[in-house]
């Protein structure tokens, strides 16, 4: 049920259903009078939506900063991968498709090339309410690259259980029982996502270092492009962020993290 609810909030605070839905409202409404402020209200908040600049300032202020990779300990013994980077809907099933979140894979593949970490835990099942059309889990998707990669097989640890961050830090969790050998982990997940799943994993006993990846931010301009031109993926990075924020909300009231 928390699973179905989570997807129902995805798209009930997603900024253009609010737009079509001042829209709808000021067409449907009787009075004159209410339907010029319904679209004025329509018209200011998407200029404020569609604004470059308000975005990423957003972003910036959410986003957990980049780590260099200097930062980081000599060696950690695993890094843990949160998968949600893949389209598993998407035929023909005899390739990985990855979306925009796939800096997540190629920044944990980095890591373990440069001996930062010493295996890679890639955790997830299916976001998917129906479940995957491929009959594979993300997990499993991910783990193809990597071989493909040339990351050993050996290295290379599935937890194919989980639908949502708290279970992603749950069942990592419980697959480290097995393997005590494993105590430091870096943990690598979208910018945007890495307070949540940090909570999450702290939350189960888990202390892993953040390495933030596939940032939506962008660098601050002085010029008045930035602050004044509009963005047509501003309203896309609004939805991600405020569905981000809200699950955060939720995830601390519940106690999750």
């Amino acid at each position: 049920m928390f699973f179905l609810l989570s997807k129902i909030l995805f798209y009930a605070i997603m900024p253009i259903t609010w737009l079509l839905a001042l829209l709808l409202a000021a067409v449907v409404v009787r009075r004159p009078v209410w339907s010029r402020r319904l679209l004025l209200a329509f018209a200011g908040l998407f200029v404020l939506l569609t604004n470059g600049a308000l975005i990423n300032e957003a972003l910036l202020a959410w986003e957990l900063p980049p780590v260099r990779l200097g930062q980081l300990p000599p060696h950690a013994d695993a890094g843990v991968l949160l998968t949600g980077i893949t389209k598993t809907g998407k035929p023909p099933h005899d390739r990985v498709y990855l979306n925009t979140g796939a800096d997540r894979f190629t920044n944990a593949l980095w890591l373990y090339r440069a001996g930062r970490i010493g295996r890679i835990i890639v955790s997830g099942g299916s976001g998917e309410v129906g479940g995957s059309d491929s009959g594979r889990s993300e997990a499993a998707e991910l783990a193809s690259l990597l071989r493909l990669a040339g990351v050993p097989q050996q290295d290379i640890l599935l937890e194919e259980r989980s639908r949502n961050t708290r279970e992603n830090a749950l069942y990592t969790q419980q697959l480290l029982a097995q393997h005590p050998e494993m105590k430091s982990l870096v943990l690598v997940t979208s910018a945007f996502h890495q307070r949540r799943a940090l909570g999450c994993f702290r939350q189960v006993g888990l202390h892993p270092i953040a390495f933030p990846a596939g940032y939506y931010s962008g660098g601050r301009k002085a010029t008045p492009g930035y602050w004044l031109l509009p963005d047509s993926g501003a309203l896309d990075k609004w939805g991600i962020l405020l569905h981000e924020i809200a699950g955060y909300v939720v995830y601390k009231v519940l106690g999750y993290c």
